[in-house]
């Protein structure tokens, strides 16, 4: 009787402990890395982000002022690993420029600055992650067409950018480069960003809107932009709100 070689009895074996048992392509076996996966998107006017699990950034599509982190401002047609970006638990995309909110409550943003909105307290763009000026302990963010928002965690909102419309919500028509606190909103727990004009919930389920009115998009039964925040009329026990991302106006 012809003898089976070792190398062939083994790979005999495990052929018949797979057909009895099955390959299952799910298992994760001892001492295997996690696989990372994307946990949220964020769309900007012409480029687009994904975070994964393990707090990389991967971005793609126009990158004319260094939005997607890269170090560069190459156009990119299929996602590449955003070398700026590590350690992020939420992020938000602009017109040409994005933010990031790091797991420490800090915020950091890279990419167009002309309107002040990346809050470094200067308006130069940026190919490298800023810090946020001032920021700490936040538990949101979001961006618009040149600005931004901030919710802490103590319900307070924050904002920065451009103003043209009032949408910093501080009275004036004035741009601002660092972020600044939004008077007379206490008790925020969601924010929402549209291209010219914020939105955000309180705890007793209030909606509340300041900005650019000029389509009744503040919801207040005029169409007239208010500097200030106004209340949505007739919205009661709201949970959650929601803008499309800023590709309407380049302000």
């Amino acid at each position: 009787m012809k003898k089976i070689k070792p190398v062939a009895a083994f790979v005999l074996t495990l052929v018949m402990v797979v057909q009895l048992v099955g390959f299952n392509e799910n298992i994760v076996y001892a001492n295997s890395p996690p696989v990372a996966r994307v946990i949220s998107l964020a769309a900007g006017w012409t480029h687009s982000l994904a975070l994964k699990s393990d707090g990389t950034v991967w971005g793609w599509g126009h990158n004319g002022s260094g939005q997607l982190g890269d170090g560069t401002t190459i156009h990119r047609a299929t996602p590449v690993q955003t070398s700026e970006f590590t350690n992020i638990a939420a992020l938000a995309a602009g017109s040409n420029f994005t933010v990031a909110l790091k797991p420490d409550g800090t915020v950091w943003a890279i990419g167009d600055n002309f309107r002040g909105q990346l809050g470094d307290g200067t308006n130069t763009t940026r190919r490298n992650l800023v810090q946020v000026s001032g920021l700490t302990d936040v538990v949101a963010i979001d961006a618009a067409s040149g600005h931004c928002m901030a919710l802490k965690s103590d319900g307070s909102v924050w904002v920065w950018g451009s103003n043209i419309y009032g949408q910093l919500g501080d009275g004036t028509l004035t741009d601002s480069n660092i972020p600044k606190q939004v008077a007379g909103l206490t008790g925020v727990t969601a924010i929402s960003a549209g291209s010219t004009h914020n939105m955000v919930i309180k705890t007793d389920g209030s909606v509340w809107a300041w900005g650019d009115n000029s389509y009744g998009q503040l919801g207040d039964g005029t169409r007239t932009n208010r500097r200030t925040p106004v209340q949505v009329s007739g919205l009661t026990g709201a949970a959650a709100i929601s803008d499309l991302p800023p590709m309407t106006k380049r302000k």
